[in-house]
């Protein structure tokens, strides 16, 4: 799975390129029979066998400099580095001037070994030769500034612990691109059995993950691979990588299915705009499921693989925008993960200053809207080999990745580890809750909003599910957010909360009973606000209205009465008074917006009608409340 830079130097610079050579540094002519010989082998790509004869013309001539400089690119070739690296110094000892390509070739095989120092000496005597290309120029100073950081990095390393998953996740063959739900409930991950990528799910049970299953026959198929996921905070929706399927538009495309009860939809390619002829793959969609982030190498991108998103609108799926210089470089970009923060973005890349390979780095989304330049990882989460394919948990402590180069079951294994504090997005919580029918506590299917109170814009925007009632959203920490429940035939539900100081990691868990619309149920408006001895509604309660206008529209036969209530602080008469006002401003909101007024009655209460002791703030809290009750059907 290592895709460094010898994939790119196999065609920039030249291998095996002493075949039609005829002046040699031997005249030994066993040497130069067995090194032609070696030749043809490799033209016909027969490595094994070119890698005979070349031996056998080094033993005819230990001093054959063309031997050992096509020894080491086959060794570079089939990916034996150390045995590369020899070859290669071989080289340089006999005829330090034999050819300068090999000076940019061995400071690559150093940096896979994590040999930082003798490959900055050897790319910086590449980098003194007259006229060289600007690939292989740009090159070059890319691979130096690799080693320049990666000393530095290795003299300042970071906290890093990763702990093995365990053989409920791990098994000997590959387990990879691991993300889980919000809840941390279920983690989905791929595993690679024979060549043939298919998903694995296991559940967290009282704290444990549960042997791992196989997800899905409706997405997981025995003749195509799907790989690269990533599943929304609710687990809901499945975003993933399927590879030459024939509904597809090129030769990796992005899909997605919907859970279905305990099992899956039949998945469905997302189609143009994100899928083209081309390449793309990877998804990461955001918390609230509108910007998917992805991975294509279409045109007008920097150069290689570059990360791309799309926003969900009215019509569906935007044009993709590329994440622009701050994120993409002229190399590759791949695995983004953006965290339910949606600030911060986890990706790797080789194009970045890093130990070699691709790295993992993370950018923070600035005040402008734009992404800042990435920040590498650092050493040990990053080495001289590849690292992709991270997530986090939602709460932003720990993350995920899977590697094969530490004690495990066998092949690629998952892995998890503490983030270090400096590492870790902006904090969120989320909303976890269940719908059901006041009456029997069957489950609902209902519409569910939560609303920036201060944006009056919704963040999430969901249906409850239909099986079980559940729903979940993730949330950012530093706001005050509103909740509206509804479904046809029932009052709706309304609640909020404020999330600005809050530290806990604990979700907020709600268990919503909705009430039919029957004469004399009643509504607590939980999301009108006034300022204290105030009858003047604030911005954050325009949502709230909007949502009864809402209800009162889709019900046109209903009357209601809409009542205001004050807790017991000051005098009865002003507190009276205040109540009636606070309920005519709702009642003149209404009429303002087209409700027509014989189907409104507006009353104050007072302090008459309290729902919770007065002794308390809390209590007093929620007995300053707006409320409407239906008296007419």
């Amino acid at each position: 799975m290592r895709f460094l830079f010898i994939t790119v130097l196999i065609f920039i610079l030249p291998v095996f390129s002493f075949a039609q050579e005829r002046q040699y540094s031997t005249t030994n002519r066993e040497a130069i029979k067995e090194f032609a010989l070696a030749n043809q082998s490799l033209d016909e790509s027969a490595y094994e066998e070119a890698l005979a004869l070349l031996q056998k013309a080094l033993q005819a001539d230990s001093n054959f400099v063309e031997a050992h400089a096509q020894l080491a690119d086959l060794y570079r070739l089939m990916r034996q580095h150390a045995a590369a690296v020899t070859q290669y110094h071989k080289v340089i000892a006999l005829n330090p001037e034999f050819n300068r390509s090999v000076y940019l070739k061995a400071g690559d095989e150093e940096i896979i070994l994590a040999h930082y120092e003798q490959a900055e000496h050897y790319l910086e005597k590449y980098l003194t030769y007259p006229n060289l290309t600007a690939q292989n120029n740009a090159l070059a100073e890319k691979l130096l500034a690799d080693c320049k950081f990666s000393i530095v990095a290795i003299q300042h390393p970071v906290p890093f612990k990763p702990v093995n998953m365990g053989p409920e996740i791990n098994t000997a063959d590959d387990e990879y691109m691991p993300v889980a739900t919000a809840d941390e409930s279920m983690l989905i991950f791929t595993r690679k059995i024979n060549n043939n990528e298919d998903f694995y799910k296991s559940v967290k049970v009282d704290g444990k993950w549960q042997t791992a299953t196989y997800l899905s026959d409706q997405i997981n198929t025995p003749q195509y691979n799907e790989g690269a996921q990533s599943i929304t905070q609710d687990g809901k929706f499945l975003f993933f990588t399927g590879c030459n399927r024939p509904d597809g538009l090129g030769h990796c495309d992005i899909y997605i299915a919907q859970k279905k009860g305990d099992d899956w939809g039949k998945p469905f390619d997302l189609s143009p705009p994100i899928n083209t002829p081309g390449w793309e793959a990877q998804p990461s969609i955001s918390a609230d499921g509108k910007t998917l982030f992805f991975v294509s190498n279409r045109k007008g991108g920097y150069g290689g693989y570059d990360i791309w998103k799309s926003t969900l609108g009215d019509k569906g799926w935007g044009e993709p925008e590329n994440l622009g210089p701050n994120i993409n470089t002229m190399y590759d970009e791949q695995s983004p993960f953006i965290h339910p923060d949606d600030s911060t973005l986890y990706f790797s890349s080789n194009g970045w200053p890093g130990l070699g390979g691709r790295d993992l780095f993370v950018s923070r989304l600035g005040k402008d809207g734009k992404w800042q330049k990435p920040v590498n990882m650092g050493y040990p989460i990053n080495t001289s080999g590849d690292e992709n394919g991270l997530t986090l948990t939602a709460e932003g402590s720990h993350a995920f990745f899977s590697s094969n180069n530490l004690d495990g079951f066998g092949g690629y294994d998952i892995y998890t580890f503490e983030l270090p504090e400096n590492l870790r997005p902006n904090l969120v919580t989320y909303v976890k809750g269940k719908v059901n029918d006041a009456k029997d506590k069957h489950p609902l299917e209902a519409d569910v909003e939560i609303i920036d109170l201060q944006k009056n814009e919704p963040v999430y925007e969901d249906n409850s599910d239909a099986e079980n009632g559940s729903f979940l959203a993730t949330l950012k920490s530093g706001k005050n957010y509103g909740l509206n429940i509804s479904k046809s035939g029932y009052l709706f539900y309304s609640q909020n909360f404020s999330l600005i100081g809050h530290e806990s990691k604990n979700p907020y868990d709600i268990a919503v009973l909705l009430e039919p619309i029957e004469i004399g149920n009643t509504v607590i408006l939980n999301n009108i606000f006034f300022d204290t001895n105030s009858f003047e509604l604030k911005t954050e309660s325009l949502a709230e209205l909007d949502k009864l206008v809402d209800f009162m529209t889709v019900n046109p036969t209903l009357k209601i009465e809409i009542s205001g209530h004050t807790d017991n602080v000051g005098n009865d008469q002003s507190n009276q008074v205040l109540s009636e006002n606070r309920a005519k401003s709702v009642y003149q909101y209404l009429i303002s917006n087209k409700v027509d007024a014989s189907r409104l009655v507006f009353k104050g209460y007072g302090e008459t009608q309290p729902i919770a002791p007065n002794t308390t703030d809390e209590g007093r809290q929620k007995n300053r409340r707006t409320e409407f009750k239906i008296i007419a059907k």
